[in-house]
């Protein structure tokens, strides 16, 4: 029987890729998104894949929301939280709103969406829990002090939870993509796309989504059990831990 995925901020981006990455690997997936309805029903109907609104910075409207998916496609074994959002601004002029904000939906969602899934993952021995950080929670990023903290607590939560789950076969990692071609991306101008961010990749370019998606694919199989715990970095060679 196809084991049942949740993705969080699955309907664009990193996220959408991930949901159409493990639904072609066989999971039943579901999507959650927070905003963006047409987005959000254009995703449903080009993928199949059922879509679910709430707010992820909520622990009433994530405990509420996994029911309603657990009711309609069946028990959470593999989570991939992926949403975020940024509210960038130099810290000297930074709002407690846009702390706050970045520090709830980043790093507290991580809380409100594991902990009503993680009981059931233990009685059945099983669960994958894959937490979609960044490059600039390990190295840090000017203008970004809120963002780059939730992401550096993620790996922080992201190491702890998994020697809690390991011996009831559930694994917890987390992957650090660098700059992927998202429409975040596509929309800084040109110029500095091209002379100050691709020179600091090795590589060369932009990563994809679908290359941030096989990495979660891997994760959340069979086959890498004896992963946990693990941070895995995928940003071209720009940052190395």
């Amino acid at each position: 029987m196809a084991r049942v995925a949740l993705v969080t901020g699955g309907t664009r981006g990193i996220g959408a890729a991930i949901a159409k990455a493990l639904k072609a690997s066989g999971y039943k997936v579901a999507a959650n998104y927070g905003g963006n309805d047409e987005a959000a029903q254009k995703f449903n109907a080009e993928s199949g894949i059922p879509v679910f609104k709430w707010d992820v910075s909520s622990y009433e409207a994530c405990a509420d929301g996994i029911k309603k998916v657990e009711a309609e496609v069946g028990p959470i074994e593999v989570l991939v939280n992926n949403a975020g959002i940024t509210r960038d601004s130099m810290f000297h002029r930074m709002k407690p709103e846009q702390w706050t904000a970045v520090i709830n939906t980043n790093l507290g969602s991580l809380f409100n969406m594991c902990r009503p899934v993680i009981e059931g993952m233990r009685e059945r021995k099983f669960g994958r829990i894959v937490n979609i950080s960044s490059i600039n929670g390990q190295k840090g990023q000017a203008g970004q002090t809120n963002y780059s903290a939730a992401k550096a607590g993620e790996l922080g939560f992201t190491k702890a939870l998994a020697q809690e789950g390991a011996r009831s076969g559930i694994t917890v990692n987390a992957i650090c993509p660098g700059y992927i071609n998202t429409e975040m991306v596509q929309a800084v101008p040109k110029d500095v796309l091209e002379k100050s961010i691709l020179p600091l990749i090795p590589i060369g370019r932009l990563g994809e989504p679908e290359e941030i998606a096989r990495c979660v694919v891997f994760l959340a199989s069979d086959d890498a059990g004896l992963i946990t715990g693990a941070t895995l970095s995928a940003n071209g060679g720009q940052f190395f831990v």
